[in-house]
């Protein structure tokens, strides 16, 4: 195989840092034209480096998932409006799951002004968020610490999810397939986060756009079993289809 250009060389030294790139943010950096840059894109997705989506190109992933701080960065703003618009759902005095994720830490962030909350959750980086605020109860379900991310997973944490009966669930998702699936990289996750759901009046998926564009190799439930969708941009016809067909209300920016 031929050795890559110097361009293409930055293009993955930038995909790597920030999660992905952009099109016209490229053509900018590099002085050249957005045909350019999308010819740079395809070549380095025909080597299996990138995976194209709409608009630029993600580092490549698909049976392990991006490093913690990359996925933090990927969609940031997304993510941000995610979660103040699933926190608002959520009234004072209730209890909730939020479970591992970059998009859930959002939401909880976006939750430090509600009173009156128990919030259960195998997810450290939420409970150092909230644990000092008088206004609310934190419980940590115990369980193996995942060194990548300090999530909580094994059987101790599904056995103490399995102790509550909440009134909401916070669900963050790695990617959405076509026929309306949930996917994540985990398989220890994905029993917790099932575990959540059968232990929830009311899920609430949190997801980016992005993850239309993404795959992932294990299955944690389909998108009809959720009460509610938050995400960043209206979702695929054939995905708002399923989420018509069974009753999930789609939250966008537009719709808030």
């Amino acid at each position: 195989m031929d050795p890559l250009l110097p361009r293409h060389e930055e293009i993955l030294k930038l995909a790597r840092a920030d999660g992905h790139v952009k099109v016209d943010d490229l053509a900018a950096r590099f002085g050249v034209t957005p045909q350019t840059i999308r010819k740079d894109l395809n070549e380095l997705c025909e080597r299996r480096l990138l995976h194209r989506i709409h608009g630029g190109a993600t580092i490549r992933s698909g049976v392990v998932n991006y490093g913690y701080e990359e996925r933090r960065k990927i969609a940031s703003e997304e993510k941000r409006l995610i979660g103040e618009m699933a926190a608002r759902l959520i009234p004072d005095d209730s209890s909730l799951f939020i479970n591992i994720g970059t998009t859930t830490e959002q939401v909880a962030r976006a939750l430090a002004d509600h009173t009156g909350l128990l919030i259960i959750s195998n997810n450290i980086n939420v409970a150092n968020m909230l644990y000092h605020n008088p206004n609310m109860e934190t419980v940590l379900t115990g369980g193996v610490v995942r060194k990548t991310d300090g999530g909580l997973v094994g059987d101790l944490t599904t056995e103490t999810i399995g102790k509550f009966m909440v009134d909401y669930a916070v669900i963050g998702t790695s990617a959405i397939g076509g026929d309306g699936a949930l996917l994540d990289y985990d398989f220890r996750e994905v029993r917790a986060a099932q575990a959540i759901i059968e232990n929830s009046r009311h899920c609430i998926l949190v997801a980016d756009a992005m993850k239309f564009e993404r795959t992932a190799p294990v299955r944690i439930c389909h998108i009809s079993q959720m009460e509610t969708f938050v995400t960043s941009a209206p979702p695929p016809e054939h995905i708002a289809r399923i989420c018509a067909e069974n009753d999930v209300r789609v939250v966008t920016p537009d719709s808030a």
